[in-house]
């Protein structure tokens, strides 16, 4: 755990502070300011539509001008989202704040990358760990978000305005720590020029199990995560309860940051990966037993740390699919997905919890969770030189 991952794993912790905070408040702002009901989780639906937009964008800033200059951009962004959306909050402009999370979209595509630059930042035979530990780095995220979405609900007039200041606050904190890391130089370009073409890297086996394990998982944790503060709302809860809830939901995703890498680097991927799928069914099998506070508390832990173990076994099998020179392309396809994925769930959430409710939503999640199932047993009945190929 060198001095530039620490600094890298404050700043994962940053970027989680900026997520669960736009968790906890973007739905309830879009309740409250939406046409329709249904259209509550759009502002969130909105920050994983920019994300995905801005995935390629990314991947070529990233070529061009490297991890560094890439990742500052990222949180001028964050900063100037901010505080549009709490223009658009107090203005009462209810697409005015799905625009402005559009743009912190480009913000998330960026910083989604800094998984993959722990594992530049160590070396080869301590990548699981240091991705591992810089995830771990999110449970800043997991403190900071909920109490700042809880103490600066009510601290203007407009409800959560002072929420979104806050945030831009965070962006310029992680901007001065970001300027301080100093990350390896881009790949050189090598005879192959950028190497295989991206639907070859696509075909492997290995990468078409790492995408969609990790887009899937995601996606699951996403759909249940950016429903809960609107179904405890709905289910007689107040805010602050909301809050507690998120923030050990964050908890049980970054903390087993501590020894996941740990885990994997023991048992392998696939293990690891296969208990995450045990803990997301015995979330959704607590989430649907009934609506009090515990149960909302113990099935997001759950959620959090199957999410844990499936997203970083995802992300260290994809470390072994593409050649250094081929990095870009592969991680921005990688995180292409995750976003449209993300974006599919976050407006699937606000439907179905507004229309159809807690209970459905929970059984709607049981198809990805199997999808993901049957990706993983169908890698492991594959020889290994067959898996790798």
């Amino acid at each position: 755990m060198n001095r530039q991952l620490v600094l890298l794993a404050v700043c994962q912790g940053l970027f989680l502070t900026n997520n669960v905070t736009f968790i906890a408040i973007n739905g309830l702002v879009g309740l409250a300011l939406a046409p329709s009901g249904w259209m509550a989780t759009l502002p969130v639906m909105g920050y994983v539509v920019g994300g995905a937009l801005s995935t390629t964008i990314v991947a070529r800033t990233q070529r061009r001008w490297g991890r560094q200059l890439s990742f500052q951009a990222g949180l001028l962004v964050a900063l100037l989202a901010a505080l549009l959306c709490a223009y658009a909050a107090v203005t009462r402009n209810f697409w005015l704040l799905c625009a402005a999370t559009v743009l912190a979209g480009y913000y998330s595509a960026n910083a989604a990358l800094y998984r993959f630059a722990a594992a530049e930042l160590a070396p080869a035979a301590a990548r699981e760990k240091a991705v591992s530990l810089v995830m771990a780095g999110g449970l800043i995220g997991a403190v900071a978000g909920p109490n700042l979405a809880a103490r600066t609900r009510d601290l203007l007039p407009t409800p959560f305005a002072a929420a979104y200041l806050a945030l831009a606050g965070v962006a310029a904190l992680a901007m001065l720590l970001m300027a301080v890391v100093r990350f390896p130089p881009p790949p050189a370009r090598t005879s192959g020029g950028e190497g295989r073409p991206l639907a070859e890297i696509m075909r492997q086996p290995v990468f078409i199990v790492a995408a969609a394990s990790g887009a899937l998982s995601y996606g699951v944790m996403n759909l249940l995560m950016a429903a809960t503060p609107i179904a405890m709302q709905q289910c007689g809860l107040p805010f602050g309860d909301a809050a507690v809830v998120l923030q050990w939901h964050v908890v049980g995703m970054f903390a087993p940051g501590f020894f996941t890498g740990h885990l994997i680097k023991r048992w392998g991927a696939l293990p690891i990966m296969a208990a995450g799928i045990v803990l997301t069914l015995a979330c959704i099998a607590i989430a649907l037993s009934g609506v009090e506070l515990h149960q909302f508390v113990a099935a997001l832990l759950l959620l959090g740390v199957g999410w844990n173990f499936l997203f970083t076994g995802s992300t260290t099998l994809s470390l072994a699919t593409y050649r250094p020179e081929e990095r870009d392309k592969a991680q921005g396809a990688l995180n292409f997905l995750v976003m449209a994925t993300l974006a599919v769930t976050s407006l699937a959430s606000g439907v179905l919890v507004t229309t159809q409710g807690w209970t459905l939503l929970n059984w709607g999640s049981l198809l990805p969770v199997t999808l993901v199932t049957l990706a993983l047993l169908w890698l492991a009945r594959r020889p290994p030189v067959a898996a790798a190929a």
